[in-house]
């Protein structure tokens, strides 16, 4: 049906192109005007645009003219001006929305028309990379741009101190990573003074590949965290048992339909592996053997809930984490994770739930204590903050429908600025890995000895090696960029144009950068792109197809495939394996088969829309997260803004009274039936109402509104006697001590709500729905949370005591180098950042106490 639709009426990207035809034809219409200014009447209109805008004239009307600007400023600042297409991308991408657009086209340009455009409301722009090469190469070629058309532009970038950071947010433009505009908007909520904060207001982001970002790390949250103390002998030991397993086979589907229609099937070995699921489960000889060694009655008990959760994740660690695949051993001995989408080393990331520390123990390595978490966020959160986002890269309509439901914004595909000639082969299938290999060494010969430039895309590090060992058996030259030689990623990369280059690249290792071809090589079929396996996603195939063929350039690509690889074995029907391994064909042939083609396509649909379901599903979750964060930043700001929050103190005193009252005479009708003596007990202990008691007499007379207004009255007056007794500084203790308190209590609340949703699964057993039963527990967690805030904030001002008159330490929040903490799942792993904050580093209180004795006790 839609293809029918699309015949008649056009796709929704032809559709949207008609319309802003006019818009694009009102751009080119003030071409001859723009080319009549002198410099300094060109460079006027920024200033005459700003004051536009202040008399209530709206962005989307000034912007022909100041695209129009902004295209001939470039002409006289940087000597390029913008093509038509380019025109047409800085119309979607003011407008909210992602600009599809191919490599080579020159997205780095089309930024400059919607960041100049928004600048102009003096509210900052982001502009968002995806590495701090990008960040400050953009920021310096654009910035001649901007300057020119006096506009300020600087970019953050990891090894700022706060005084820079701040300075770079204050200009018109600013460019930086996303974990960089993430990380500073989670320490800005944890400063104990606004002048310590270094954003603004979160106005509009601009996202290069931005599939990368809202996509590829959409399961990523930014983590801020300091070391906890639990210790890591269990990691050991578990190690040491799952060793001595003997690994089961998983049922089949056969099998598994057996079982459930006849008699039941004996499990075979101590342990099955699903790698479609990313599982590993015990058997019960498994479970039978665990119980032995780790001394203990029965495994499912709740109390040996931690036994089992390292047991898991050290099977985990041996049986679907691997080697050069999905992280290295560096030359300090630290496990250092291999980015799946990009091949490059993610260093100081580490994988959470105790995943990392399985893989030390299984390395052999030093086991590190697992962190906890002062503050996170996800991606689709934080960049959901803005109040206007938009987004480019060279592939995203196959994602189309998670961009449009998860973040409001649709895709439209910008047509080429000239035909794109590259050739996309079809795909050539064998039934083996070695069959497969042996056919790209003689394609990158028959390539190699007509000049023509080779560019082979891998998917882990150890495949890239072995075609290297294969190649280099051949006697044939080749560069390998892989997460082992990223240093080189630049160099590689700007000679994989070059006649007879041959460059194995793991994934999209080097994407941003174009490769550009030599004089002499589209004359020879431009450059040839080479896959080794089919992604599972067929967008990041998309990506490597797209480095080839840029601005018109010639070019090929085609895929070499093998019955044994992981897309195809774990997700292609056995039904269509088994069909194609009986055929008995050599390892030399390849499978040309009509059948074969559609089964890939099938089997990357499958997975496609399997990873779409994890992210919508953490989304579902996180939502409820989010609401809750934004109630505790919000009253945080509210504390950290205002000059006197003296009410805010007495209302909480009041809050906590009024509490301890309805506790103390719950279900007693009779004042003479209360037990005062014991609330004035309680009450003591945070308030100090020194000698206050009643008679019976006077109890008698009491209403339970007369007991708490004499109570509040009573506190007021202590309340104003410390005031006295503190002076001026009073205001300034109230406030540090609530944010800290604040800040202590959301710390906890963050490792509780943890724990509650990585066992809230369990709800489905009782037939419950668990993000249901998540939202209501994690609801009454938060309410307890808030009334704790109230009584330890009261608490603590009521007992405080200042020595010597001296000033309350000023700290503001510890700024540590960026760590990540990679969240495992039972499906394909979600990574996950954190800031990491040492045992000896300041507390991020502001207690001014080193966070091993403070927060981190």
């Amino acid at each position: 049906m839609k293809g029918i639709v699309e015949k008649i009426f056009g796709t929704h990207s032809q559709r949207e192109l008609k319309r802003i035809e006019p818009i694009i034809q009102k751009i080119e219409s003030y071409d001859e005007a723009m080319q009549a200014l002198s410099d300094d009447e060109l460079k006027a209109k920024t200033n005459e645009f700003k004051e536009r805008i202040q008399n209530g004239e709206s962005l989307d009307h000034i912007m022909p003219e100041a695209y129009a600007v902004c295209r001939e400023a470039s002409v006289r600042a940087l000597g390029m001006k913008h093509y038509r297409v380019q025109l047409i991308g800085g119309v979607i991408l003011h407008d909210g929305r992602i600009a599809e657009m191919r490599t080579g086209e020159g997205k780095t340009l089309v930024a400059t028309l919607p960041a100049y455009l928004n600048a102009l409301s003096g509210k900052g722009v982001h502009v968002v990379t995806v590495n701090d090469y990008l960040a400050s190469r953009d920021a310096a070629e654009m910035g001649i741009l901007y300057n020119y058309l006096g506009l300020s532009v600087d970019c953050i970038l990891s090894n700022m101190d706060n005084g820079k950071r701040r300075e770079a947010y204050n200009c018109d433009i600013t460019y930086g990573t996303n974990n960089e505009f993430g990380f500073d908007y989670l320490r800005d909520n944890m400063v104990l003074y606004a002048k310590d904060m270094v954003q603004r207001e979160l106005n509009y982001a601009l996202i290069d590949e931005v599939d990368s970002v809202l996509v590829d790390e959409a399961r990523t949250p930014l983590i801020i965290s300091g070391q906890g103390a639990k210790s890591t002998h269990l990691y050991k030991a578990a190690d040491i048992f799952v060793r001595r397993l003997k690994k089961g086979q998983l049922l089949g589907e056969e099998n598994a339909m057996s079982t459930l229609m006849r008699e039941e099937i004996e499990e075979e070995g101590d342990y099955v592996v699903d790698e479609k699921q990313r599982s590993v489960t015990l058997t019960a000889e498994g479970v039978k053997k665990a119980e032995q060694y780790f001394g203990v009655e029965n495994l499912a008990d709740p109390e040996n809930m931690e036994i089992q959760h390292h047991i898991t994740i050290a099977l985990k660690a041996h049986n679907l984490m691997h080697l050069e695949k999905d992280y290295i051993v560096n030359e300090k001995g630290e496990i250092v994770i291999v980015d799946d989408h990009t091949g490059r080393l993610m260093d100081g990331r580490r994988y959470s739930d105790g995943l990392h520390q399985a893989i030390e123990a299984k390395e052999n390595v030093e086991v590190k204590k697992e962190s906890k978490t002062l503050a996170t966020i996800t991606f689709q959160n934080f960049f959901n903050r803005y109040a206007k986002k938009s987004g480019m890269t060279g592939t995203a309509l196959t994602e189309e429908s998670e961009f449009r439901e998860i973040y409001g914004m649709d895709v439209i595909v910008i047509p080429t600025n000239r035909p794109i000639q590259r050739t996309d082969h079809a795909d050539v299938v064998y039934t083996t890995e070695a069959g497969k290999y042996k056919a790209i060494i003689e394609d990158v010969k028959e390539s190699v000895a007509k000049q023509q430039p080779v560019l082979v895309g891998t998917v882990t590090i150890d495949i890239s090696e072995h075609l290297s060992k294969l190649l280099k058996k051949e006697g044939i030259k080749h560069q390998v960029l892989n997460a082992k030689y990223h240093q080189q990623e630049a160099e590689i990369v700007a000679l994989a144009g070059k006649k007879s280059a041959v460059t194995i690249a793991t994934n999209m290792a080097g994407r941003g950068t174009d490769i550009k071809l030599e004089e002499g090589v589209q004359e020879i079929g431009g450059l040839k792109i080479i896959g080794t396996e089919r992604h599972e996603s067929r967008r990041i195939d998309n990506q490597l197809r797209g480095r080839s063929g840029r601005q018109g350039d010639p070019g090929e690509s085609r895929f070499y495939l093998a019955l044994e690889d992981n897309l195809m074995r774990l997700f292609m029907p056995d039904s269509t394996l088994r069909m194609f391994n009986s055929l008995k064909i050599p390892d030399d042939e390849p499978i040309t088969h009509g059948i074969m083609s559609k089964a890939i396509e099938r089997a990357q649909t499958k997975v496609e829309a399997n990873n779409y379901g994890i992210r919508k599903h953490l989304l579902e979750y996180d939502r409820i997260m989010n609401e809750q964060r934004e109630l505790i930043y919000g009253e945080r700001y509210k504390v950290l803004t205002q000059e006197n929050i003296r009410e805010n103190i007495l209302n909480m005193t009041r809050d906590v009274i009024d509490q301890a009252v309805d506790n103390a005479i719950a279900g007693l009708e009779y004042p003479e039936d209360w037990d005062l003596a014991k609330l004035m007990e309680y009450l003591n202990t945070i308030i100090s109402y020194d000698d206050l008691t009643f008679t019976q007499e006077e109890q008698k007379d009491l209403s339970e509104k007369k007991l708490k207004n004499l109570l509040f009255e009573k506190a007021e007056q202590l309340y104003s006697i410390k005031e006295s007794e503190i002076g001026d500084q009073m205001r300034e203790i109230e406030r540090v001590m609530l944010l800290k308190v604040i800040d202590q209590k959301w710390m906890d609340h963050l490792d509780n709500i943890e724990q509650v949703r990585q066992g809230i699964n369990l709800h489905a057993y009782g037939q419950r729905n668990p993000l249901v039963e998540y939202k209501y527990i994690s609801f009454d967690m938060f309410e307890e949370m808030t009334d704790n805030i109230k009584l330890e904030t009261v608490k603590a001002l009521f007992h405080v005591r200042i020595q010597n008159n001296q000033e309350i330490k000023r700290e503001s929040v510890f700024k540590g180098p960026a760590v990540t903490n990679i969240k495992d799942t039972s499906l394909p792993k979600a990574p996950t950042k954190i800031e990491k904050i040492g045992r000896n580093d300041p507390c991020t209180c502001g207690s001014g106490k080193k966070y091993k004795n403070c927060c981190g006790q």
